[in-house]
């Protein structure tokens, strides 16, 4: 009998780590097949190697969408440079611009009457 409850962590565990490793399965089929479609099958090849590399570098097996979904994101980051030539820098400079934009007051429908919105 002790014998039944010794195995069930070992049991937990593997079906655990079956779950996550599903999760990156089908992240990464995911992403080969929208970047196959959207621009072809060498940046796919080379989308697969990034993200392989990604999940290289942090040393364990994500335990989370999310987690899986951040590798995904850095290889698509990398995806995005290599197509569109930008970098990270340009990207984030394009946001603080973006955010530094003033809006110019504009009336504001009747159900305000005569105030404006900034």
């Amino acid at each position: 009998m002790n014998q039944l409850f010794a195995n069930k962590p070992t049991e937990n565990h593997n079906s655990l780590c079956a779950q996550m490793m599903s999760m990156g399965e089908r992240e990464l089929a995911a992403l080969l097949s929208a970047v196959t479609e959207l621009f072809g099958s060498e940046q796919a090849r080379l989308s697969a190697e990034d993200w392989l590399q990604e999940l290289a570098e942090i040393n364990a097996v994500p335990g989370s969408v999310h987690a899986w979904r951040r590798i995904t994101l850095l290889a698509i980051s990398r995806l995005a440079q290599r197509v569109n030539g930008f970098r990270a820098v340009e990207w984030e400079q394009r946001a603080e611009a973006e955010a530094d934009t003033k809006v110019l007051p504009i009336a504001s429908s009747n159900c305000f009457g005569s105030t404006f919105l900034v």
